[in-house]
């Protein structure tokens, strides 16, 4: 069984190895269908060890006193690979045809490898510091992938922008990570969690905090959140893979982890859920008038990771994780899907000049209609088992306003992904282009997560019986909350089919203040912009100025003097002082080092 662990987590990084071989030739097709092939490899022997109830730590050496270099498999992070792998493997075959006449077609796939390869390491070490490094390294392929096109300036700056953001955060984590180590001695998971409950609550408090930290800027919560729908500038198999189903539910999986020290601070553990609801029905809110394809579903992300903190600060970390995995196969679905657009129309994202598209892209059309009835949690899609639940546990325990938050976030989400769907498949053209269907492996490799995006809410008694080692079990099914959940996005979908369908919001619409605040992102980047990369500039131009005009002309003022000093105590013809100078030097450079 070990042999298949390591064959799980080394599958992506030889995919890695191999495509980068071919990183600077020509394209390849085999390059793709071999990287595949090795991800769904992996992907297999994780699932064989699910299925087996496998479980047990791997331990290869000593990293420093406290910490080894070593894997953990339980229910937590076997459910998270065989996640990632099943995404990971549909998106690379996705992205064969995706990224077929794209010059850097072999390097995409290294990039992807080392990606997943990440991921994995992130979510299979069993300290903290392990999780550090996958942390980073997700972070840095995250950088690399966003910024393929790196050529684009508007792509380039993005990929900065989630770079610069993410480090910023964990810096957060890190420091968490250091006082951890100063106040237990170690950071395995299981010795942490032994003795975490003799820490002072204090330390407790902010070592909570600071990881938390860490996870608002890896899964985009406000303030952390402007770089996710930016982001959505690169490929969209990286949007599908990175920025749905994997990478931003770091966060949410950092917290499921480290339950045991957020169950010791209620007060961080309530914070992390009030903030989860604000960002669900703020993310929520944008997407209500916002027009770009891509960046709809990133906000759509950002609300529903703002449902798994909710779960996560009330201390459901099994509905969290439940949740966390029934969104990764259908929002992993509308962004492949949201590329099956894209190839159509010439890489056009602006929804409002679309429409007619269902008779060309009918098999596109249905895929994203499923994944929208997943996400706004219609029976009997996925979502509708894991989101209720979230609703159904805030409602038990009497958090009403959480609820009634929630509430209002799944009506909003109802609305906007059919908005989406009636703007792009179910109204008049309103374009010029020729749209035809993707090719047939695009729609194989989205077979698998249109069929788990129906069927994975099935299985939430058999997921919740396999966790239950690791999280306790939590019953939140309501029928009250059924029916009103359902209701909110039975509600939100026929407002959205009859108000597009017979146009009520006119152009004038867009003149509103409400609609400006909302299509500007309430003008928090203006804000960032305009206070902090504007001011972090200014302080850069007098920093240069300062380099330039004092500090490079006080040495060059030194050279210069040093220079004239030289050439009037050194005759340029008197050898025999030249070698007392070089004597002279030799004994006080042995003086020196006999002294140090």
């Amino acid at each position: 069984m070990q042999n298949l662990v390591l064959v799980s987590l080394l599958s992506p990084f030889i995919s890695f190895l191999f495509a980068s071989c071919f990183s600077l030739s020509q394209r390849k097709i085999f390059v793709g269908y071999i990287c595949g092939i090795l991800i769904a490899i992996g992907t297999f022997c994780s699932l064989y060890l699910l299925f087996n109830n496998f479980s047990g730590n791997i331990s290869f050496f000593e990293w420093f006193i406290g910490v080894n270099f070593g894997f953990n498999i339980d229910s937590i992070s076997l459910t998270m690979m065989c996640v990632v792998g099943i995404v990971a493997t549909c998106v690379h075959f996705y992205s064969i045809f995706y990224m077929a006449h794209d010059e850097g077609f072999n390097k995409f796939f290294a990039y992807l490898g080392l990606f997943v390869f990440s991921m994995l390491f992130l979510i299979t070490s069993d300290n903290f510091l392990g999780l550090f490094v996958g942390w980073e390294g997700v972070g840095l392929c995250s950088w690399l992938l966003i910024g393929f096109w790196y050529k684009n300036n508007t792509y380039s700056f993005a990929a900065n922008e989630a770079f610069i953001m993410n480090r910023i955060a964990d810096l957060g984590m890190l420091l968490g990570i250091f006082w951890l180590y100063i106040q237990v001695g170690t950071l395995n998971y299981d010795e942490v969690f032994s003795k975490v409950q003799n820490l002072d609550h204090n330390a407790l408090i902010l070592i909570a905090s600071c990881l938390f930290i860490g996870a608002m800027g890896k899964s985009a919560q406000f303030p952390f959140h402007t770089w996710l729908a930016d982001a959505m500038a690169g490929p969209t198999p990286v949007s599908a893979l990175i920025h749905a189903a994997t990478m931003v539910t770091a966060g949410v999986y950092l917290v499921i982890r480290a339950g045991e020290i957020y169950s010791l601070v209620p007060e961080v553990s309530y914070f992390i859920a009030i903030l989860g609801a604000f960002v669900a029905i703020f993310a929520a809110s944008m997407a209500l008038v916002a027009r770009d394809l891509k960046r709809i579903i990133a906000y759509s992300t950002l609300s529903q990771l703002g449902y798994m903190f909710v779960a996560a600060g009330l201390g459901a970390y099994g509905i969290a994780l439940f949740h966390l995995a029934t969104h990764a196969f259908f929002k992993s679905l509308l962004f492949l899907g949201a590329g099956n657009v894209m190839h159509a129309m010439n890489d056009n994202l602006d929804i409002k000049k679309m429409g007619g598209l269902f008779k060309p892209l009918k098999i596109t059309a249905i895929f994203m209609t499923i994944g929208s009835l997943a996400l706004v949690g219609i029976y009997p899609f996925a979502g509708f088992f894991s989101k209720d639940l979230i609703l159904g546990y805030s409602f038990i325990i009497h958090n009403h306003g959480i609820f009634l938050v929630l509430l209002i976030a799944a009506f909003m989400t109802a609305f906007y992904s059919f908005r989406l769907l009636m703007l792009v498949f179910f109204t008049n053209s309103r374009h010029d282009a020729h749209p035809h269907e993707a090719s047939k492996i695009a729609l194989l490799a989205m077979t698998p997560l249109m069929i788990l995006a129906i069927v994975s809410g099935f299985f939430e008694h058999s997921f919740f019986k396999y966790i239950s080692s690791k999280l306790v079990f939590i019953d939140a099914q309501d029928h009250i909350v059924m029916i009103c959940a359902s209701a909110a996005g039975i509600l939100g979908i026929l407002l959205a089919i009859i108000a597009y369908k017979f146009s009520w919001f006119k152009p004038s619409i867009e003149e509103n203040k409400i609609h400006k605040l909302l299509s500007n992102d309430y003008f928090i980047p203006h804000f960032y912009h305009k206070f902090i990369v504007n001011k972090y500039e200014s302080l850069c131009a007098i920093m240069k100025h300062c380099d330039v005009f004092i500090f490079d002309a006080i040495v060059e003022k030194i050279s210069f003097y040093a220079n004239l000093i030289s050439k009037k105590m050194i005759m340029p013809n008197s050898l025999n002082l030249m070698l007392r100078f070089l004597v002279a030097g030799f004994v006080i450079l042995l003086i020196l080092a006999r002294m140090v």
